[in-house]
């Protein structure tokens, strides 16, 4: 029996002796199925074909993960280092011998917290290999679709996890879109980790905001104003994006200043008639 891995999106099925006739994360239409079709591969391939784990120290506490050569849609993990136990933010597909070595050399995990499903990946073998649980908001249970007792769905607006990390649900991409919050980040001044919910970009002033970002959907306007209003009832200086980005300084100003240009380029009225 295989725990078939879509290579697409990285998201993990249940043990079965055929893969799946289809991705239901891939088939939906914030993402895509490959032109040549649905494959599916596994842990074990994953290795075989060389990929492997890198670790990169981004800040006192903070230490990003990532899969090369890049798999699926290339996020990384970031473990926060907290005094009641490690959280990790976000998943990545690859846990082998290396990595759990590495990660328990850092203090294991405490807690795994996933912003949105196109990141849950692997995220029972992480679970059940460090007796951590993992927190999906309740509102994207119907995309977990491998489970285990130690996903825990919360619902509401947010979930503390102790020590300065809370948990809060922003919506905007899926219905249940969290960020996580880390007080003691940015040297004491906060960061705010978001996946792609809040969406670095290349220009490291701004941010976005997205419904899909493979098929550029955009979100409407009251949709961004209320993702723009909830980041910003925490205190933060630095955002943490999914694929390497970051604002190193001034993020929370950069999000509210994104939101608002973002609307007013939606909300833009038709220019009337021109000429006599």
């Amino acid at each position: 029996m295989t725990a078939w891995i879509c290579p697409t999106c990285g998201i993990q099925y249940p043990p079965s002796a055929e893969p799946p006739s289809r991705c239901r994360i891939c088939d939906e239409d914030r993402q895509y199925v490959r032109r040549g079709g649905q494959t599916w591969t596994s842990l074990a391939a994953m290795l075989a074909a060389g990929h492997r784990n890198e670790f990169q120290d981004v800040e006192p506490g903070l230490t990003a993960i990532a899969t090369e050569p890049r798999f699926a849609i290339g996020q990384r993990a970031l473990l926060v280092k907290a005094p009641g136990g490690n959280v990790l933010w976000d998943c990545i597909a690859l846990l082998d011998d290396a990595t759990l070595a590495r990660v328990r050399a850092l203090g294991g995990l405490a807690a795994i917290a996933i912003s949105h499903p196109h990141y849950y990946t692997t995220m029972v073998e992480w679970a059940e290999a460090f007796g951590a649980n993992v927190y999906l908001h309740e509102d994207d249970r119907e995309w977990a679709v491998r489970t285990s007792p130690r996903v825990v769905f919360w619902s509401g607006e947010r979930l503390a996890l102790g020590d300065g990390l809370t948990l809060a649900r922003l919506g905007g991409h899926f219905a249940g879109a969290a960020v996580l919050h880390w007080a003691a980040g940015a040297g004491g001044r906060g960061a705010l980790l978001t996946g792609d919910t809040i969406q670095c970009v290349p220009h490291r002033d701004w941010v976005s905001f997205m419904y899909s970002y493979p098929n550029l959907t955009p979100l409407p306007a009251w949709e961004v104003r209320r993702i723009a209003a909830a980041a910003a009832q925490f205190a933060y200086d630095r955002l943490y994006g999914a694929f390497g980005g970051v604002i190193e300084t001034g993020a929370r100003q950069a999000v509210a200043r994104s939101a608002e240009r973002y609307i007013a380029a939606v909300s833009r009225p038709e220019p009337g008639p021109t000429g006599a």
